[in-house]
């Protein structure tokens, strides 16, 4: 049996965005450390992955998060679910790194001259005590992104959840961040159109039209899922060639 304490589980959760129904009746465990989320544009990835910190409220069915239901709110749910988004200034909202990831902290009631020390601890950590001060729109995409997850790391989370976080990055910093990213404790939910992103993780979940379409290893879900999108580009273009 899972320990629903270290997991997620979905049960017949539905969930509606202005009037429509985007994630319908989805019930599905996620115990392992690294899983992986895919589907086409307007799937409901997005829509799915938000409610595991409340962003967006379930209609129907309950959602377990590291112990915590969505039935005691969305305050609880953010406290246990660290969330990074596709794009850093969506997300960024102090003048600097150091004021960015103090800031989490004294949320949760640490000191001023503590939180500080913690934060500039954090990025020495990782290699860029020299963006303490710096402004953040001065910084680089990698950059800002990399802050993103420190500023989300620094609470502690058990889950961290990536909304598709690398897709205006170059390749070199994506693999940087990678590298961090396995480096983790936390468990991990990386929501991604980049296949060969998600061949090594643990398991991969497969969304289609609001749906659970397969859950399962990497190389099972991702050959059938590109086997699935090939097959229907070709249907379509042959489509528009007969047209």
């Amino acid at each position: 049996m899972n320990d629903t304490s270290k997991s997620i589980s979905f049960d017949h959760v539905s969930i509606e965005r202005g009037g429509a129904t985007i994630i319908s009746d989805v019930s599905v465990a996620l115990p392992d450390q690294r899983v992986g989320i895919i589907g086409r544009n307007g799937s409901g990835k997005s829509t799915l992955v938000r409610s595991l910190n409340g962003l967006l409220p379930i209609s129907a069915g309950s959602l377990v998060v590291h112990g915590v239901s969505s039935g005691e709110g969305a305050k609880k749910l953010a406290r246990v679910t660290g969330f990074v988004f596709q794009n850093p200034d969506h997300q960024l909202i102090f003048p600097t790194a150091l004021e960015e990831l103090s800031f989490g902290l004294r949320q949760l009631g640490v000191g001023k001259a503590d939180a500080k020390a913690q934060g500039l601890a954090l990025l020495k950590e990782h290699g860029i005590a020299e963006l303490a001060e710096r402004p953040v729109h001065e910084l680089s995409e990698g950059q800002k992104q990399l802050i993103c997850i420190l500023a989300v790391l620094i609470m502690e989370p058990k889950l961290v959840v990536l909304d598709e976080p690398f897709s205006s990055l170059d390749l070199r910093t994506r693999a940087a961040l990678r590298r961090k990213l396995e480096k983790l404790d936390q468990q991990i939910i990386f929501v991604s159109h980049e296949l060969d992103a998600l061949s090594d993780y643990d398991k991969v979940l497969w969304i289609e039209d609001g749906r659970v379409k397969q859950l399962g290893a990497p190389v099972d879900v991702l050959a059938a899922y590109e086997e699935h999108e090939l097959s229907g580009a070709h249907l379509h273009f042959e489509g528009v060639a007969r047209a």
